[in-house]
């Protein structure tokens, strides 16, 4: 009996994160079927609609930005993080909802909505012809969510400088910016978030210099002047729906969407890595972008995570036990 019980002791310690640390596999035993099951209902949903892979992308970046790696975006409320003017573009909590569905179906209370979005973030990316990567699993799901503490995440109008300190602030440096700033390869944006910089940068009625004068024009035919705010652009004029760099590239030659996006070129730590990643060779420089972006993901992803007997195991993740 000793030895069972020794035997179940060892089978638990293997599922438990050591030292508040995330794991490879930590669902080996608990759980041996998640990936799959978050992996085939992320596919299943982008088979429908392959703009889910970047909502879903930036529903985990979100995440992070506030109170850590703890699914408290996924919750809902008045107050909650989702209401947050930063917030209210995010998309594909479906997904994240569906998948835990049918965990709690198979593994009931095992399977943080933390994790689930970490996993489908990584399952969007690889869908998206983009790298696939191990994702280091252990997370908790956090009990608040306040809009009021999402006010640090990034913006489209933030200068580098902002940036950088934004990031600093999560332990991630200027390089992890610019990478991640990557995952605006896949995307759109709404015109409200760039009609500024086309006909009233400086409020003179002129447009931002920074653009180039082709793409100026492209993007004063998608987003008029007295035209509709909501109307969605990609982030990355030249392969949308693809994970490469040519966002790097758009970015070097003045056609960046964001203004935050096109500043990385104006500063010169940040414009070396931009034109790192850049480049001329689309297949070397391609790979290294997809290494380096699966290396900052992890560390992003373990952002003030909650492991162990921190916060729970919600059973649904838009509200607390």
């Amino acid at each position: 009996m000793e030895a069972i019980q020794l035997a179940f002791l060892v089978i638990l310690a293997m599922g438990m994160p050591v030292n508040g640390q995330l794991e490879t596999g930590f669902y080996f035993f608990s759980c041996p079927d998640v990936e799959n099951i978050v992996r085939s209902t992320v596919a299943s949903h982008f088979n429908k609609d392959p703009s889910v892979a970047p909502g879903l992308l930036r529903l985990h970046f979100h995440d992070c930005f506030v109170q850590g790696c703890d699914g408290s975006v996924l919750i809902s409320g008045s107050s909650s993080e989702r209401t947050a003017f930063a917030n209210l573009g995010l998309r594909g909590f479906e997904v994240i909802d569906d998948a835990k569905e049918q965990l709690e179906a198979l593994c009931p209370g095992v399977v943080s909505c933390a994790d689930i979005l970490a996993l489908a973030a990584r399952d969007a990316v690889d869908l998206s012809n983009g790298p696939s990567w191990s994702v280091p699993t252990g997370r908790r799901d956090g009990r608040v969510s306040l809009a009021s503490q999402a006010s640090n995440l990034p913006s489209p109008l933030d200068s580098v400088a902002v940036q950088i300190q934004k990031f600093a602030a999560k332990g991630l440096d200027r390089y992890d910016l610019v990478t991640l700033v990557g995952a605006h390869t896949i995307g759109q944006t709404s015109c409200r978030f760039l009609s500024y910089r086309l006909y009233n940068f400086t409020s003179t009625g002129n447009s931002d210099p920074t653009i180039s004068p082709s793409f100026l024009s492209q993007l004063q035919t998608s987003c008029p002047k007295n035209g509709d705010g909501s109307q969605r652009i990609a982030l990355d004029k030249d392969s949308r729906t693809n994970f490469d760099v040519s966002f790097f590239r758009n970015v070097r030659d003045g056609n960046g969407v964001l203004e935050s996006d096109q500043r990385l070129w104006g500063d010169q730590e940040t414009r070396r890595i931009v034109q790192n990643y850049a480049g001329i060779i689309r297949g070397l420089l391609g790979f290294r972008f997809s290494y380096e972006f699966s290396k900052v993901m992890v560390k992003m992803g373990a952002i003030e995570v909650k492991t162990g007997y921190q916060g729970e195991i919600r059973k649904v993740c838009s509200k607390v036990n």
